[in-house]
């Protein structure tokens, strides 16, 4: 008979009985049987100070790894009730890239308290990842790789590994670099143990074409391990000196919160830098009430359109029918023109170079989209109407999908020439914009033909 594993809420509930009895000792086996996700997740979810009582439970290799994956506010509080004998075996215990997020998300006299709790070594390589510029790769480097000369035989490079690999992140790929640490070239662990012992490390390895600067934009990491399918990169200074590697987990994490940020910028708020669940009704109010107040003036013009217009609605009342419908239909072409282009451009698949085909191209389809959808318009146009009506409806819908496809297309490339995110061309920004378009075009079109 199948029994259904408990879920994490059913295991929370477990722990906070066995925590109000005092089973320590039930209280750690039944964490010893968890993944440390899944008691980054428990923890998450108790109250304090039962979270802390919970943390110090836990086998001393599985609490540096949960204490990885909590979030900022998480690892705040666990730090808060450690002493400082325990935060320093803490910290030097953990990786250090994420011992550099860490000291980058708390306040300046925070860091300092905790970099006086490390030792010289650690504190320096702190130091040296905090130097790197917001957002780039070398926050997200890590110094605990194994790396082999180029002089060396194949039983002298494995017999390094043997000594130093427990103690790196990964001893997958093994980096060959000169004595001043330039990085010469990569060598897979399986080409090593399949090689003969006397052969020399410069005859085995392959040249390190995957790579990426640490002054490079963390995407780009994203990108190499795509462009190259490796799941670690050697990081190098502008010198081409080693000076770590990027693993495939801090880029999931980067390539997770990238596309939670362009999530949010197509929406038309500003970027969530915390879990929606720790944000405060205050804090959700600041990231949407910026760009709402924008979008409220933006529309204020297509109201100021109608207004201008008002005698040739009174004069046509059959027209007003139709607004919804075309401005409607004009914001849903932008939008999906502006999301095609985002994507592009993120993803390297079109460049700023090809503005102009681009542009060509979305003539051709908003031609086709625009004279698709006019024809079905003229026979609404027609039947609510007549048939001068139906031809004031179909023009102005070719004419508006054209224009907001073109509009769509092209704010993504503008947003981007100037240095900003081209997600910023939301969809309520290219919607807003071609209903202004839109309103302009069909009275532009209703005053010509209608004469009125």
């Amino acid at each position: 008979m199948h029994v259904e594993a408990p879920t994490v809420d059913e295991i929370r509930e477990q722990v906070r009985t066995l925590v109000e009895a005092r089973d320590w000792l039930a209280v750690r086996r039944l964490l010893a049987e968890m993944s440390v996700p899944e008691v980054a997740d428990l923890i998450d979810g108790v109250e304090m100070p039962e979270r802390l009582l919970v943390f110090r439970l836990l086998p001393r290799d599985l609490s540096d790894e949960v204490f990885s994956y909590l979030e900022g506010p998480e690892q705040d509080v666990i730090l808060g009730g450690l002493t400082d004998r325990e935060t320093r075996r803490l910290l030097t215990s953990m990786a250090p890239d994420d011992r550099t997020e860490l000291f980058e998300e708390l306040p300046g006299e925070i860091t300092q308290k905790l970099l006086n709790l490390l030792g010289p070594e650690d504190v320096a390589e702190v130091r040296q990842l905090l130097g790197y510029p917001e957002e780039s790769v070398g926050r997200l480097t890590t110094t605990d790789y194994v790396a082999i000369r180029p002089e060396w035989t194949v039983g002298q490079a494995l017999k390094h590994v043997r000594a130093r690999g427990r103690d790196s992140e990964t001893i997958d790929v093994i980096y060959v670099t000169t004595r001043g640490w330039r990085l010469e070239g990569v060598c897979e662990l399986r080409r090593l143990i399949l090689a003969e012992p006397d052969e020399v490390i410069s005859e085995v390895m392959e040249p390190a074409h995957a790579k990426v600067s640490a002054f490079d934009d963390q995407e780009e990491a994203v990108r190499e391990m795509q462009r190259h399918d490796n799941v670690v990169l050697p990081v190098i200074d502008s010198a081409g000196v080693l000076i770590g590697i990027v693993t495939a987990d801090d880029v999931f994490d980067v390539l997770e919160e990238e596309v939670t940020e362009d999530i949010h910028r197509t929406a038309s708020v500003a970027p969530l830098r915390q879990s929606y669940r720790r944000l405060s009704i205050l804090d959700l109010y600041g990231k949407r009430i910026g760009w709402l107040a924008i979008l409220l003036l933006v529309n204020l013009v297509s109201s100021g359109i109608i207004a201008a217009y008002e005698e040739t609605l009174a004069a046509a009342i059959a027209l007003a029918f139709f607004i919804p419908l075309l401005i409607a239909t004009g914001g849903n072409a932008g939008s999906q023109s502006a999301m095609m282009m985002v994507r592009a451009l993120v993803t390297d698949d079109i460049t700023m170079g090809e503005w102009a085909t681009t542009f060509v191209k979305e003539i051709g389809v908003g031609l086709m989209l625009g004279g698709t959808l006019a024809a079905g318009s003229f026979f609404l146009g027609l039947f609510r109407g007549n048939a001068m009506i139906g031809l004031v409806v179909a023009l102005s819908m070719a004419t508006i999908v054209l224009v907001s496809n073109l509009i769509g297309m092209s704010l993504p490339f503008l947003f981007n020439k100037v240095g900003q995110d081209p997600t910023v061309a939301s969809s309520p920004l290219i919607t807003s914009i071609a209903d202004a378009a839109g309103l302009l075009i069909y009275f532009f079109f209703a005053a010509q033909l209608l004469r009125v």
